[in-house]
């Protein structure tokens, strides 16, 4: 057999050198060169059942392409469904990333006992025993039947074993457990990491296998490994949840067969995950008595309005330079949205402590949040309770005035059904037709709503 040369290439420029060193002598750069397959083997013929075998490629009109909607497997977890847009795309490839215990095999191997009842399944693992997994599935109650179970880290051996089986889902536990032969680096680093992605990933496309992969995340939160595993895959989901805490949210990032920023939201049981089908009923803690810094918010995540509490403690500052900290918010934009509130408000924080925090572990992005952050942070400045039973959404601009966001009627019939009788909106987001059971109290400047809100204290 011809024997597999290896080189190292710059991650930087992408020049290639027969040996390591410390600094690429392209570039400059130091400590980018890794191993790379020189010379591959012969290429082995395609896999069976792929259906363009034999096919050479061809260049055709766009409008002659069939596009047909893709086929869609249930995976017995509806939150999960939600999230991947439907359901499981044949062919797909999936790259689930969390913190170390969040839940992120328990959830596949939920997922994968439920599919193996219509489809046949393989779980590969490469960090855990057989039997570790046998007593997960004995303890979740899962039936695991039909259920197959692989534990191997040689991505060849692997896919020699999956070829035969022919299974129509897999998942790769972990990604940086897993090597390539080819090369002789350590499994888990870059190097392996993306070869072994790109053979598994290859693969799943030419046999139509759905394929789930599972990787670690850094202390900064982001999947461990090169960046370009995220590229490689179609869909990109991040499996969140705080110590301590039942609520685990399964989010996308990137999504080739459904919308991105979807949220689903699971219970941490003794019983393994469980759904939550009203996810505002958990994120909203109605208080006993009316507090000061309160204030709820009605966001969208993906295709769902969600009510969720924003809390702000505002409190003289000690230092020089008052501290600005967001939890579940952008920092920079809670510093610029109290300057807009000193400016156009009247109200300044200059020396002030300004904490705020968004309960449940939810993480805000959009712009909606602006309006009831404010009404927060006025609310605990002054230690005066917001009117009960309000809502509120809305962008704030620099200039002072309230601008619209999307779904406005949507939000405000979230915020009735669970029985908010006033709503704080953006004017050109009022219903065209009045919702039952709730006020709509429409606003264009932020002056005009913070009077609103504090005239009646």
């Amino acid at each position: 057999m011809k024997r597999i040369k290896t080189l190292y290439q710059c991650r930087e420029c992408g020049a290639r050198f027969p040996k390591w060193a410390g600094q690429c002598g392209d570039c400059g750069a130091w400590n980018t060169l890794e191993e790379a397959v020189a010379e591959k083997k012969p290429a082995a013929p395609r896999f069976a059942g792929y259906a363009g075998d034999g096919a050479a490629a061809s260049i055709q009109p766009l409008s002659q392409v069939a596009a047909g909607e893709a086929e869609r497997a249930a995976t017995g977890l509806p939150e999960l469904d939600r999230v991947l847009g439907g359901g499981l795309v044949q062919g797909s490839v999936v790259l689930i990333g969390g913190d170390p215990g969040v839940g992120k095999s328990t959830l596949l191997i939920q997922a994968l006992a439920s599919l193996s009842d219509t489809l046949s399944a393989l779980y590969v693992s490469g960090e855990e025993s057989a039997e570790q997994i046998a007593l997960r599935a004995r303890r979740l109650g899962l039936p695991a039947e039909r259920l197959q179970l692989l534990t191997e880290t040689c991505v060849e051996r692997i896919l020699a074993l999956a070829e035969k089986h022919r299974p129509r889902v897999m998942v790769m536990d972990s990604i940086q457990t897993f090597y390539s032969g080819e090369l002789s680096s350590a499994p888990g680093s870059v190097s392996q990491v993306r070869e072994s992605a790109a053979r598994l990933v290859r693969f799943a496309k030419q046999t139509g296998t759905s394929l789930f992969l599972v990787g670690h995340v850094t202390k900064e939160g982001a999947l461990a490994g090169p960046r370009v595993l995220e590229h490689m895959v179609d869909t990109v989901l991040y499996f969140e949840g705080e110590a301590g805490s039942q609520i685990r949210l399964v989010r996308a990032i990137k999504n080739r067969f459904g919308a991105v920023n979807e949220l689903g939201v699971f219970a941490m049981t003794d019983k393994g995950l469980k759904e939550v089908n009203n996810p505002s009923a958990i994120f909203l803690s109605r208080h006993q008595a009316q507090v000061a810094g309160s204030a709820i918010l009605v966001t969208r995540e993906g295709t769902r309005p969600l009510l969720v509490e924003v809390q702000a403690l505002v409190d003289q500052s000690p230092l020089g330079n008052p501290r600005r900290v967001a939890l579940g918010l952008e920092q920079n934009r809670l510093a610029m949205l109290l300057a807009v509130l000193h400016r156009h408000g009247g109200v300044g924080m200059y020396d002030q402590d300004v904490f705020l925090n968004v309960v449940g572990g939810v993480r805000v992005t959009e712009t909606a949040a602006d309006l009831p952050v404010l009404l927060a942070v006025l609310s605990s400045f002054r230690d005066r309770p917001l009117p009960q039973g309000l809502a509120a959404f809305g962008e704030v601009g620099l200039a002072g005035e309230i601008r619209p966001v999307p779904s406005g009627e949507e939000r405000v019939r979230e915020a009735a059904k669970h029985g908010f009788d006033r709503i704080l909106l953006p004017a050109a987001n009022k219903p065209r037709r009045a919702v039952k059971g709730i006020e709509v109290v429409p606003v264009r400047r932020l002056d005009e709503a913070l009077r609103l809100v504090t005239e009646p204290l």
